[in-house]
């Protein structure tokens, strides 16, 4: 028998099988080239699908909310599709190259130009902000508690937004202002008439007072005082005027001023003298302190003893010693005494008794007239 021929087709699978893997190996490259290849078209078959299916999406524009359907898939895209178009300040949910997907919801702001003048500059913003405070507040501008925005904080922001910040300020100061002595004048019965004399002097006081400013951007605007306080009180300058009327000195030289008929005599006056005081004494202890047993007892000044009808009390300085006056209602009467409490144009009229000299009490308004030595007779 010859050989066996049975392992001839083995050989033959092995060869076909050596060849197959043999080419597969040189052919993997071009295998996965093939690979991708497919992949890729089926991903664009797909997104193809994806792309012109219709979705349904919500675009809000400044509040106002609509529902659209479109095929794009690109939010840029969907934009421009329904005319909106964006701007640089503008405000949107999402990118422009964001993928728009059914029932998605696309916000937009459109940004406004607010024009902002403060603190001596002028600025433009742009802002989706719907009110005036809302959009200071967005770009951090400090209002103080007495600035003045206008229009109003709580203003809708017109498209135009025109916006003013006035900087308001207060400011407080001290200062001291002197308070002037008013001049109190007082009557003085011992002083000559139409004379003056300080009787104390003045001293001004001091007041403190508080003022407030109020500045706008730093210029005044107003003031007013909003206290005051007295640090030091006035003191009132106080002067004595002289009532007294002036004294003349009468000399038996000195002249006749006028001819008087009085109680039936005819005399030369050298004097009159008004608005005269009238009072009494006796020459008792209760008028000049002395009893009868003491041995000046009733006389004057002079040296005469006293005699009703004849004796005064006079101020010298005003009525010489000695002379003769008329006193209208009770005649010729002598200036032959004196008294502590007769001074100026006062008269102390003598009578004998001292009860009637109590009664006779005090007259106001006489008039007298000065004489002089000589008593005037019928002669």
């Amino acid at each position: 028998m010859g050989a066996i021929e049975y392992e001839q087709p083995h050989v033959r699978r092995s060869s076909s099988m050596s060849f197959a893997l043999r080419w597969k190996h040189e052919n993997l490259r071009l295998i996965s080239i093939v690979s991708l290849i497919s992949i890729a078209i089926a991903f664009m078959f797909l997104m193809m699908l994806y792309g012109t299916a219709t979705k349904r999406v919500s675009v809000v524009v400044n509040g106002q909310e609509s529902v659209v359907y479109t095929k794009q898939w690109i939010l840029q895209r969907l934009l421009d599709e329904q005319g909106i178009s964006i701007g640089e300040h503008d405000r949107l949910s999402a990118s422009l190259d964001a993928k728009v997907n059914t029932g998605d919801r696309i916000a937009i702001d459109h940004a406004k130009p607010l024009q902002l003048t403060a603190d001596g500059e002028v600025k433009t913003f742009y802002t989706v902000a719907k009110t005036v405070g809302s959009a200071l507040q967005e770009f951090q501008v400090s209002i103080g508690e007495l600035d003045k925005v206008s229009p109003a904080l709580d203003t809708e922001l017109s498209e135009t937004g025109v916006v003013q910040i006035v900087r308001v300020k207060k400011e407080k100061e001290e200062f001291s202002e002197k308070i002037a002595f008013d001049v109190e004048k007082q009557s003085d019965a011992q002083l000559p008439k139409g004379k003056e004399q300080i009787v104390q002097e003045g001293q001004e006081g001091v007041i403190v007072k508080t003022k407030e400013k109020l500045f706008e951007d730093g210029k005044l605007v107003s003031e007013a005082v909003v206290d005051e306080k007295v640090q030091s009180e006035r003191v009132n300058k106080i002067v004595a005027i002289g009532t007294k009327n002036p004294v003349t000195v009468l000399s038996a030289s000195s002249p006749s001023i006028q001819e008087l008929s009085k109680s039936g005599l005819k005399f030369n006056v050298k004097q009159v003298i008004n608005n005269v005081t009238l009072t009494a004494y006796s020459a008792g202890v209760s008028s000049t302190g002395k009893s009868s047993e003491h041995p000046q007892y009733g006389l004057t000044a002079t040296g005469t003893r006293v005699m009703e009808g004849r004796t005064i009390a006079v101020d010298p300085t005003v009525i010489p010693l000695g002379w003769w006056i008329y006193i209208d209602g009770l005649g010729f009467r002598r200036a032959e005494d004196i008294g502590s409490a007769v001074k100026g144009n006062k008269i102390d009229v003598y009578f004998d008794s001292n009860d009637y000299a109590n009664r006779f009490g005090m007259k106001r308004g006489n008039t007298i007239y000065v004489i002089g030595p000589n008593k005037p007779t019928s002669d």
